[in-house]
């Protein structure tokens, strides 16, 4: 099971769903990208996601073109440029998934407001990813 999740930057909400499909089981391959790569994860995405007990910190940002040329399960976009943008893949895709979340990278006000932005994409980023994951995924492996 070869699995792709595509955002913006890869520096938010794509490494958080990256973390937590790897969390949930660890035989499928994870892997993520952005559409414009960032130049490094978000120590905010970060540090949420070590909250839960996930370590992302090794993380780094990939570009989409280094993979359109492989075969995956699933893509699966989570913001909609990401969606909207997605490169055509020459390998083949077996299911192509959208999900919208917020990109919490630039939630106005103090650290405050930015980690409780970032706490609630990551938490409807694990229940969206959870539901996958028991439903669609761990049927097939």
């Amino acid at each position: 099971m070869r699995i792709l999740i595509l955002c913006t930057g890869n520096s938010c909400r794509s490494q958080m769903a990256h973390g937590f499909m790897k969390h949930f089981d660890d035989r499928p391959e994870v892997y993520s990208a952005g559409v414009s790569p960032a130049s490094r994860v978000s120590p905010h995405s970060v540090e949420v996601m070590a909250e839960k007990g996930i370590d992302i910190s090794d993380h780094v940002p990939e570009d989409v073109r280094d993979y359109t040329d492989r075969s995956f399960d699933y893509v699966i976009t989570v913001c909609d440029l990401a969606n909207e943008t997605c490169p055509y893949f020459s390998g083949e895709v077996k299911k192509r998934l959208h999900f919208s979340f917020p990109d919490p990278y630039n939630t106005p006000g103090g650290r405050e407001a930015v980690m409780k932005a970032y706490r609630k994409v990551r938490d409807d980023i694990e229940t969206t990813f959870y539901q996958l994951y028991t439903e669609k995924i761990k049927p097939t492996l």
